[in-house]
């Protein structure tokens, strides 16, 4: 991928950018079945592969600067660029990430507006140092199927609230296909992304997205796939793994909007969806009765406690975790409870291998990677496991 930020040194994030895509494929591809070479599956299936470019549907930019000149991108810590020693009082390179070559033509024509439109409204950038100014980040979304945003600006407080309100009909008018737009407030000093206080300044909440023709509600806290193409593959094929069992009785666990379960619902007789967000649950259970689906059920639980609370297993077990793992207590719960099948889906290979050989009673019969995150050492790898016995 041709990037100039990679290529002056500005941000460093692809840290692959610079390999061509195929051989990035087979050094992924091969990094993988040495992690797995102690439990290799029967079956390896080919990797399925992303867009080099423009495949990104979210932007999390810091906002840097002051207001007369805002910046959004990174500072000279998290992209290692050249900067004098600020600790003389020499002001510190800043790095614009607004055209990254990661996010969509109309992501890029936004985010540069808004870099202007920040000026122009005069709202501070918070400055972490001094502790002072406002915004802190500007949050992203895109729907691949509709092309409409969701914008997200996340405040100290509600100093800069009018401010925004004032500017608000021309950013609408610059970008009509901006369809939520909201102000998180987030007063705590410290590396924390949001908080948990959201104000809608647009009469719409949410955006929907379509995979495989399955409704996605995307809410301001819901957690979303951040590769739209990669991750209908990604449903699909569960959806077709999940079908050869036909699981009468299925969970999933760590459901977030629903994305595997509302795929799952027309291939077995019943699903239940576990997630700890309310928010992605009230997603989810919309998504559900759009499709008019009637044998789903999403409560808003953590799923280690859920599965503490369960004297059986069904069929199979769905499980999609954060980067750490289902940790030891929900290892131990699924061990004890031994469903016939797990399908694991992991966004971090190094947990899912150690969870992997935490459940020794489980021989792994499948395995297919997806490249959710091109240009880096990241791959979203799906696993099916059935019970020994």
């Amino acid at each position: 991928m041709q990037c100039k930020f990679y290529d002056q040194h500005q941000c460093r994030s692809c840290e692959l950018s610079h390999v061509p895509y195929m051989e990035q494929v087979a050094q992924k591809d091969q990094a993988l079945k040495s992690l797995f070479e102690n439990r290799m599956p029967t079956q390896w299936l080919p990797p399925v592969l992303s867009e080099e470019t423009g495949c990104r549907n979210k932007a999390k930019m810091v906002v840097l600067g002051a207001a007369h000149a805002p910046v959004l991108g990174a500072d000279v810590k998290s992209t290692g660029a050249k900067s004098v020693d600020a600790k003389c009082g020499d002001p510190i390179e800043l790095v614009s990430l607004t055209h990254c070559p990661l996010y969509t033509e109309d992501m890029q024509a936004l985010l540069a507006y808004l870099q202007d439109w920040i000026r122009v409204a005069g709202i501070p950038p918070y400055n972490k140092t001094k502790k002072k100014g406002e915004l802190k980040y500007i949050l992203l979304t895109r729907s691949d199927h509709s092309g409409e945003f969701m914008l997200r600006f996340v405040l100290r407080s509600r100093d800069a609230l009018p401010r925004i309100e004032a500017n608000l009909e021309r950013l609408k008018t610059a970008f009509p296909t901006l369809r939520v737009v909201t102000v998180n407030l987030q007063p705590i000093h410290m590396a924390r992304l949001e908080g948990e206080e959201e104000i809608f300044l647009t009469e719409a909440e949410h955006l929907v997205e379509r995979f495989n023709d399955v409704p996605l509600v995307v809410r301001p806290k819901s957690f979303f796939q951040t590769n739209p193409k990669v991750a209908a593959q990604l449903y699909a094929t569960a959806r077709e793994w999940v079908k050869e069992i036909a699981p009468k009785h299925m969970w999933d666990l760590f459901c977030g909007v629903g994305g595997f379960a509302l795929h799952c619902a027309s291939v077995t007789d019943t699903v239940t969806g576990i997630e700890i967000e309310p928010e992605a649950i009230a997603s989810a259970k919309r998504s559900a009765a759009e499709m008019g689906i009637t044998n789903l059920n999403f409560d808003a639980l953590d799923s280690a406690k859920f599965s503490e609370m369960q004297n059986t297993a069904p069929d199979l077990v769905l499980v999609n975790p954060p980067r750490r793992g289902l940790g030891k207590a929900l290892v131990e719960q699924l061990v004890e409870l031994a469903p016939q099948h797990i399908l694991y889906s992991s966004c971090n290979p190094d947990t899912l291998r150690a969870d992997i050989e935490a459940m020794p009673s489980y021989s792994v019969k499948r395995l297919q990677w997806f490249d959710m995150f091109p240009h880096t050492e990241h791959a979203e790898v799906m696993v099916l496991l059935e019970n020994k016995k």
